[in-house]
């Protein structure tokens, strides 16, 4: 991880917050290199990231650029699926551990895998309760 990018999961809180979300959006905090993170801090390509944001493969390409003009819905989605990447390294220790447990089917989320509910805020919300589940002993 380099320093640029401890910097700016720094200001990201551990546990999706939809009142720090929102305060991030409103005062200019959240940009291009949020959207650039949420590629560098996982494993997942471009087309996995933008089909989580709702977005085409070129937009979150273009976004990534500097001095773009980001929608406020993907500012926000970003935001939150980076709370969610940093609880879960931190629950699983690594981004590899927390990544598998992304993909696996779970009986939590109907026998499907995690990842198949990042297309939603709500849906991220699920998985972040889960992982808080996860730490205080709950099964996965």
């Amino acid at each position: 991880m380099t320093i640029a990018q401890a910097t700016l999961l720094k200001n990201i809180p551990s546990r999706v917050d939809t009142n720090v979300t929102l305060g991030m959006i409103k005062t200019g905090k959240v940009g291009p290199q949020h959207l650039q993170a949420l590629k560098d801090l996982t494993l997942f390509n471009d087309e996995k990231i933008s089909d989580w944001l709702d977005i085409s493969v070129k937009t979150f390409r273009s976004y990534k650029k500097p001095h773009s003009i980001i929608k406020a819905r993907i500012k926000e989605h970003a935001v939150m699926a980076l709370s969610l990447i940093k609880h879960g390294i931190e629950v699983f220790e690594t981004q590899e551990r927390f990544t598998n447990w992304l993909q696996k089917e779970n009986f939590f989320f109907d026998k499907k895998a995690p990842i198949d509910f990042m297309n939603t805020n709500s849906g991220i919300k699920f998985i972040d309760d889960r992982l808080t589940a996860l730490e205080y002993g709950d099964n996965a």
